[in-house]
């Protein structure tokens, strides 16, 4: 019976990292080890984890050294078979370990097992959002950067010997470690590191057609952090290009005309429609080929950054209008 290593980074994560491991426990596959990173956390979440008595969790803790680098150091304690990274305002269905755990041990040749994921908000309730990538087989490298299927960092179960198949070495924190996820790439780990796997190894990325991962949506995630995210995915094409530039050449313009349309989506929803309209129209500039790939979306998309970008000019004359009749 294969072991998992559930790694959970933990910062600032005191209203939900409870209700997370207790997603955890109640698993219906039960051969585990939870090891939560304390990543320098400076509020109480630490003393939330230190609530529950379950033999199979370990407290790691570590200085402050951002997502990425809580789950290398995850990694480098693991003592399983398979490894899974759940993030500490996330929660998984009771069945996830289980199907996981199924297709890995039925699929030899998949070094990633992926799901569908919903959004929830911060009181745990359902958006009515999901994360339902198109293809689960048969993923390249050119769909990584283009959709990252994978979605978001509690989705994933991940074989041991990935992580060793793609490490490196370095010495960013002044001792040399073996490195999984890319710490200089604070905001891209994620999609940098699956990027590395389809490229440098045989292992393939596969995914389960069955929601397993509630994916928690707050305030400071919906914020302009993605136009960060932005340019976080323009440094993962740079160091993709210095090792695969053919790969990159292929698909750098349909790449950014995706992660534009992701970030138009992001600011129309935070009602900053002028940014919204500058973006899109980089979408039809980098790729027009997206409006025939995916045309609802890519239209939908568009026509609310131009609502939004109509109604603002309404918006500021009722306002000037308001203070005109209050002064």
């Amino acid at each position: 019976m294969k072991k998992v290593s559930v790694i959970i980074p933990v910062y600032n994560a005191e209203k939900y990292v409870a209700a997370t491991i207790e997603s955890v426990l109640l698993q219906t596959y039960e051969n585990f080890e939870i090891l939560i990173i304390d990543d320098g956390s400076p509020d109480g979440s630490i003393n939330v984890c230190q609530l529950f008595k379950d033999s199979r969790i370990k407290i790691i803790r570590q200085a402050n050294r951002g997502l990425p680098g809580a789950r290398n150091t995850g990694i480098r304690h693991a003592q399983g078979d398979y490894v899974a990274f759940l993030d500490a305002d996330d929660i998984w269905l009771p069945n996830k370990l289980e199907k996981h755990v199924e297709h890995l041990d039925n699929s030899p040749t998949v070094g990633i097992s992926f799901c569908y994921s919903a959004f929830i908000n911060e009181k745990g309730n359902s958006t009515g959002l999901y994360q339902k990538p198109r293809k689960l087989y048969d993923i390249t490298p050119s769909y990584i950067l283009c959709r990252n299927p994978v979605g978001n960092g509690s989705a994933a179960v991940i074989r041991r010997e990935v992580f060793q198949d793609i490490k490196f070495q370095d010495n960013l924190h002044g001792i040399a470690e073996d490195y999984y996820f890319d710490e200089r790439l604070p905001r891209a780990e994620d999609i940098e590191c699956w990027l590395r796997i389809s490229i440098q190894t045989h292992w393939r990325h596969e995914g389960i057609p069955e929601i397993l991962t509630f994916y928690r949506i707050t305030s400071s995630g919906l914020s302009a952090n993605a136009l960060k995210q932005l340019k976080a995915l323009e440094d993962v094409v740079e160091k993709t290009r210095s090792y695969a530039p053919d790969i990159i050449a292929h698909c750098e313009k349909a790449a950014k005309a995706y992660h534009l349309r992701y970030t138009v989506r992001r600011l129309v929803s935070l009602g900053d429609g002028i940014n919204a309209v500058k973006l899109f129209n980089q979408v039809i500039s980098n790729h027009w080929r997206i409006v025939l790939e995916e045309p609802g979306k890519t239209l939908l998309t568009g026509i609310a950054a131009y609502i939004l970008w109509l109604l603002y000019p309404l918006k500021f004359a009722m306002k000037h209008l308001q203070i005109t009749i209050i002064g």
